[in-house]
């Protein structure tokens, strides 16, 4: 050994205020645990940026690798934090330690008796310390058993050196290492910082706040409410069903807390949001599937750096303005998030979607689903009309999610048992909202025994929706619009826009018009009482009020126009749909 003192101690501390955390992904970190003097020290991965040096850290440092470490006891716990490093030649070494030690010691000072030696190892053990590393050149050329059954009986992990090294060089690369930790943790805390504000200053709601967090993290990050609704989701290294599946149950397993924790079996990093003056939800962070929680760690946070406490404290603090900051309930922010996200198709797999629905607190297992629109007459009744109908479903027991999809349109999708029918509660979710703003137009679409079925569900009620013209007449016994109630009629209005419908009018019947036009006649009048008697030219008659002749005549005077034959049934039909297409295009 070069470079010893008698008693030599570089105290360079991480700074650390949670005590230091483990990193559960570092490349070094051990496998399992195979005590004994052939275990090797995993190589070398420096990436310590942002983190506390481990002792694998230290071990795989060029001037302690030059002494060929070997692993003796506690390979599987090489993840712990090396706080600061400890060079000693006395018998009772822990009065001078303070925990997180890494011991240099050459063994000169072991006593000879087993007892003295397991005296030793207990106090560094009691203490905390970190590892011990004896030199095998002096006086030890293997590690005295004693010695080795003490270190594992504690737990402690033994590394011997074969070669001479140089332990004041150890302690200065250890002490650089640690102060230019602390140095990189403190830029990247002020870029947190720094992030944050920007969020707040440019009005961030809270979907940019918890991806933000997520982004910086790397973890998954949720935000649910006081009754466990998971109303926003960033998933990060795994699934929003990983994450979600149920959500409730997890959550309330995890307890609540005034302040920034570690909580329940999940291991979850919780912090609170408030909203004036009073806590309102929380917001939590995943551990990683990459990086389990290990039994060894001894970090307060578990696999959470001080990096992610945070950013969680920042996240919620951000939350906390943000509430103050967006006056739509952020219960309505994710009903409308979770719909569109339904009829768009937009998440990544089904299981997603239902692990989604299912945080919101809609029931997705055994259940069958419809999905309404509820058009209102002005766009100024949309909000109020959102929340009047989640209230009124709500105190009726009725399981839904409700949010706004357009500027005059309200998307509801019902979750019913599998021995409900679905036409009862449409009607009394329409007669609901008739109540609430009368003048409504309610579309229901097609049952969906699935999640998976719900786009189809919208696309039904979409369809039904388009083809209701205003002012229809309601089917008779029925509140709503359902897919059967579309005819010829309403599939033409639906289709007014298409310009090849346009053109079918225009083609059929164009030369009619004009010539009414130009001429003060009402062919067009005398055609579509033809055309609806079925070709009962007496039954013509009588609807306009006109004598049988001149009946005849104007519809003679029509085939010649038209150069048609109304006694042709399908030319009669063709007429017929394209005098359906010209009302239709009329209607304003």
């Amino acid at each position: 050994m070069t470079g010893h003192s008698p008693e030599l101690s570089v105290l360079t501390r991480a700074g650390d205020p949670h005590g230091g955390t483990v990193s559960e992904n570092h490349p070094t970190a051990p496998g399992p645990a195979t005590d004994g003097p052939g275990a090797s020290v995993p190589g070398p991965g420096m990436d310590t940026v942002g983190r506390p040096l481990t002792v694998a850290d230290a071990l795989a440092l060029p001037v302690l690798a030059a002494g060929q470490p070997q692993v003796v006891t506690g390979l599987s716990r090489l993840d712990r934090p090396v706080r600061w490093v400890h060079i000693t030649e006395l018998t009772d070494p822990a009065s001078f330690l303070k925990g997180g030690e890494l011991v240099l010691t050459t063994g000169m000072p072991l006593p000879e008796e087993p007892a003295g030696v397991r005296r030793y190892v207990d106090e560094l053990a009691d203490i905390g310390a970190a590892a011990l590393v004896i030199e095998l050149v002096r006086r030890y050329h293997r590690p005295p058993e004693a010695l080795v059954h003490a270190c594992r009986a504690r737990g402690l992990p033994l590394v011997t050196l074969a070669k001479d090294v140089n332990f004041l060089e150890v302690t200065q690369v250890v002490h650089a290492l640690i102060l230019g930790n602390q140095a990189e943790v403190m830029r990247r805390t002020q870029r947190v910082h720094e992030a944050f504000t920007a969020l707040t200053l440019r009005g961030a709601g809270p979907e940019d706040v918890v991806r933000a967090a997520a982004e910086m993290s790397g973890h998954t990050v949720v935000l649910e409410n006081l009754v466990h609704r998971a109303l926003i989701c960033e998933p990060s290294g795994d699934t929003v069903e990983a994450a979600l599946t149920d959500w409730e149950q997890r959550s309330r397993a995890t307890q609540p807390a005034d302040h920034t924790t570690v909580s329940g079996p999940g291991g979850w990093l919780v912090a609170p949001v408030e909203y004036q003056g009073e806590r309102w939800g929380r917001v939590a962070m995943l551990p990683t599937p990459a990086r389990p929680l290990r039994p060894a760690a001894s970090s307060a946070f578990g696999p959470f750096g001080p990096e992610d406490v945070t950013v969680l404290e920042r996240t919620a603090m951000a939350l906390t303005i943000a509430r103050l900051t967006h006056p739509t309930p952020w219960e309505r922010t994710a009903h409308r998030g979770v719909l569109r996200d339904l009829v768009e198709q937009r998440h990544r797999s089904p299981a997603d979607a239902d692990a989604r629905v299912a945080a919101l607190g809609l029931p997705t297992k055994d259940s069958r689903f419809i999905a309404v629109f509820a058009d209102v007459p002005r766009e100024d009744d949309t909000t109020k009309a959102e929340e009047l109908l989640s209230e009124e479903l709500r105190k009726k027991g009725t399981q839904a999610l409700v949010g706004l999809l357009g500027p005059t349109r309200l998307g509801i999708l019902l979750s019913l048992r599998p021995d409900q029918l679905w036409r009862p509660v449409v009607e009394q979710l329409s007669r609901a909202v008739l109540d609430l703003v009368p003048g409504t137009t309610v579309s229901a679409g097609s049952e969906a025994t699935a999640l998976s079925g719900v786009a189809r569900s919208f696309r039904d009620a979409t369809r039904v929706a388009e083809a209701t013209e205003p002012g229809r007449p309601l089917p008779p016994g029925r509140s709503y619009h359902e897919r059967s109630d579309i005819g010829l009629r309403r599939l033409l209005f639906a289709l007014r826009e298409d310009t090849r419908i346009q053109d079918y009018a225009e083609r059929r019947l164009g030369r009619l018009a004009d010539h009414d036009a130009r001429h003060g006649t009402d062919l067009l009048t005398t055609l579509r009482h033809y055309l609806d008697a079925a070709g009962n030219k007496t039954v013509a008659a009588r609807s306009g009020g006109l004598s049988r002749e001149t009946v005849y005549q104007r519809l003679r005077t029509i085939e010649r126009i038209l150069d048609c034959d109304l006694e042709s049934g399908e030319q009669r039909t063709e007429l017929h749909v394209a005098l359906t297409a010209l009302d239709v295009l009329r209607i304003r």
